[in-house]
């Protein structure tokens, strides 16, 4: 989003570092061909003198042992389902194969976020959106899950199709995604803040927000053409402002201004939205959650610079990307 030579800045600072699957394994039915193969075995043994059961009980044992051995030697074993764990933003947490087993699945649901200072956690000094929410799926699911936070503070919608456009670590990474979240587009508007509502009405702002959600169905595009085999879900936000909201906002910028950039923000969320859907990728409105019908002061969800959320803010936006997530995860 947006950024500021004070602290509230969202550009990136000098120095940022650089950011930086398939369908459910169908492991059903082993345990029923060996459930199958004992309750033969005890039904001929019901039916054998007393030493013949014997030996068939011990051939039962070493049956059933070479069956367990060969599969967990040919399948290894699953991760922890349930959990989850964050490949840039937190340790991962030890395998529970039991757990695993429990859902059929021998392999992590990867989301990765991609984006600006938002998607970073920039000014927040907490776990970001893009792990809370792989740790909501995990238990939500019964799943385990992985996340990788690719926000780089600064970027518009332009960059962010660049690098997902050109071959390297960063497209590598989101071809290995099994969710995408991506939330960009509000510093393409980052030349229209010192214009301001007297300088800059609707005509003046249209072309840079039909800009912005063009090339966010672009970069919809671009990742699902990163992995055409394994395309991933993805979901796109919009924002609950493109500028300083709350408190700040309105003692740095005046109401007038806010009222502007209110307008300004619902009108490029409706480009973004189209284009996402455009591309086939499913919206998800920030605005409400944050602001209601706009009446609501966001403030108790942003950090100091009024600009990016807190830890709360992460978290309402990652409850909120839960519940827009349809049921069926790649």
């Amino acid at each position: 989003m947006t950024q500021q030579a004070s602290p509230s800045s969202r550009q990136p600072p000098e120095g940022t570092p650089q950011p930086p699957g398939h369908r459910w394994d169908e492991l059903r039915g082993r345990r029923g061909t060996e459930q199958t193969a004992l309750a033969s075995h005890r039904f001929r043994l019901s039916r054998a003198p007393l030493r013949a059961r014997a030996s068939t009980a011990l051939i039962a044992v070493a049956l059933i042992v070479t069956v367990t051995t060969f599969a967990q030697a040919a399948h290894g074993q699953p991760p922890n389902k349930g959990a989850s764990t964050t490949t840039s933003l937190a340790t991962s947490r030890p395998p529970a194969p039991a757990a695993a087993a429990s859902r059929g699945t021998s392999r992590s649901i990867t989301v990765v976020g991609i984006g600006d200072s938002v998607t970073s956690g920039y000014n927040c000094n907490c776990e970001t959106f893009v792990g809370l929410y792989a740790t909501q799926l995990a238990a939500q699911d019964d799943v385990a899950t992985s996340s990788v936070n690719l926000g780089v503070p600064g970027w518009t919608s332009s960059q962010l199709l660049a690098a997902m456009t050109k071959p390297g670590a960063f497209r590598s990474q989101v071809a290995n995604a099994d969710i995408l979240l991506v939330t960009i587009g509000a510093n393409d508007l980052n030349p229209l803040e010192s214009a301001g509502p007297s300088s800059c009405p609707a005509t003046c702002y249209t072309p840079l927000i039909d800009s912005a959600g063009h090339n966010v169905e672009l970069i919809v595009d671009a990742a699902r053409a990163a992995n055409p085999a394994h395309p991933p879900m993805v979901l796109v936000t919009d924002y609950w402002n493109v500028f300083q909201d709350g408190d700040v906002g309105t003692a740095e910028h005046g109401a007038a201004f806010q009222s502007w950039s209110d307008a300004l923000t619902r009108a490029e969320s409706t480009r973004i939205c189209g284009g996402a859907q455009s591309a086939g990728a499913t919206c998800v409105s920030l605005y409400a959650p944050f602001k209601g019908n706009g009446s609501i002061n966001p403030t108790s969800l942003l950090a100091a610079d009024g600009d990016h959320p807190n830890a709360a803010g992460h978290q309402l936006i990652a409850s909120t990307l839960l519940a827009a997530t349809p049921r069926t995860v790649p």
